[in-house]
């Protein structure tokens, strides 16, 4: 509808639009908030709690329409056959860009339960969005530097338990849990100074991902393995708004995860540690492959297309 707009005056729209959705569903959300604080009964914030996640998923659905009035967009996603609403998943995915949780977010909204993912501890004061994420129940994380640990060695494993605490809560009713393996977006400079032994990634970190299976046990119905690829290689959030981003590729992948790793120790047990670590390098090493066949059948098809339209 506005893909003709230059691309300050796009992107200066679309953020209207989206700041106009957040605040139009932050005021119901708040209202629900203060309910389910206001009477403290186990039934009522159950109920509020629902209420809270379909507040959620419509503005989730405000944000899929303003990027579809605006964005010229070329959706490729695989793999979201047989996914469920009442199933619990673990969401292991590659992390590439600023704008990865909101195309998360329209992948997978009202297909599996609503996505929940750790954050900072100092991201609970960001304005409007930090009280949202508390409300919905989102982990905080509180990291610790080295000196911090060093003065404080009592606060080793506080990440550990804050993890295992916001898994109990989702044990109750079906829920999803995202987590970014490299633990921050992937750069060329990341990835000289981590070795990376990955063409598109950064090694992963597995102990996160170890610790949510043995929290969850065998309540968790599968992993979404979901790998991100950006063809144009242009994926900030100001590429996104101003309509740079032109294709973006979504391939999920359900896999079984294998049943001891829901009962073992990752923390303390050397070979469980080492098995499962294998596990996850040999996802790793698929998904690395798999940016790499994806990006390159892209950009083989754009020059096809871009042959087609000087013929």
């Amino acid at each position: 509808m506005f893909h003709f707009l230059p691309a300050p005056l796009l992107g200066a729209l679309t953020a209207l639009l989206m700041l106009g959705n957040l605040l139009f569903w932050a005021t119901p959300l708040y209202c629900v908030t203060l309910a389910k604080l206001v009477l403290p009964l186990p039934a009522w914030r159950r109920s509020c709690s629902a209420a809270l996640v379909r507040i959620a998923e419509r503005w989730i659905d405000g944000n899929s329409r303003i990027l579809a009035w605006t964005q010229a967009i070329r959706w490729d996603v695989r793999g979201l056959e047989g996914l469920r609403q009442n199933r619990w998943y673990l969401v292991a995915s590659n992390h590439c860009s600023s704008v990865d949780i909101l195309v998360l977010q329209r992948v997978f909204n009202r297909r599996i339960p609503f996505i929940k993912f750790f954050i900072k501890q100092e991201l609970l004061y960001v304005p409007i969005l930090g009280l949202a994420w508390w409300a919905l129940d989102f982990p905080f994380m509180q990291r610790y530097s080295a000196a911090q640990l060093a003065r404080r060695p009592d606060l080793r494993g506080r990440d550990l338990e804050t993890t295992r605490q916001a898994c109990r809560r989702y044990l109750y009713q079906p829920s999803t849990i995202l987590n970014f393996l490299e633990g921050t977006r992937v750069t060329e400079r990341k990835r000289a100074a981590q070795a990376s032994p990955y063409q598109h990634l950064l090694p992963p970190k597995a102990g996160g991902v170890a610790l949510v299976i043995a929290a969850m046990g065998d309540q968790l119905h599968a992993l979404l393995d979901v790998t991100l690829v950006y063809p144009q290689q242009r994926a900030g959030f100001w590429d996104l708004l101003s309509g740079r981003i032109r294709q973006v590729i979504v391939q999920v992948n359900e896999i079984a995860i294998p049943s001891e790793f829901a009962h073992g120790d990752y923390a303390a047990d050397a070979q469980f540690r080492e098995r499962f670590q294998a596990w996850v390098r040999e996802l790793w090493e698929a998904k690395d492959a798999l940016i790499e066949q994806l990006t390159r059948e892209a950009q083989l098809q754009a020059a096809r297309s871009l042959k087609g339209t000087h013929a």
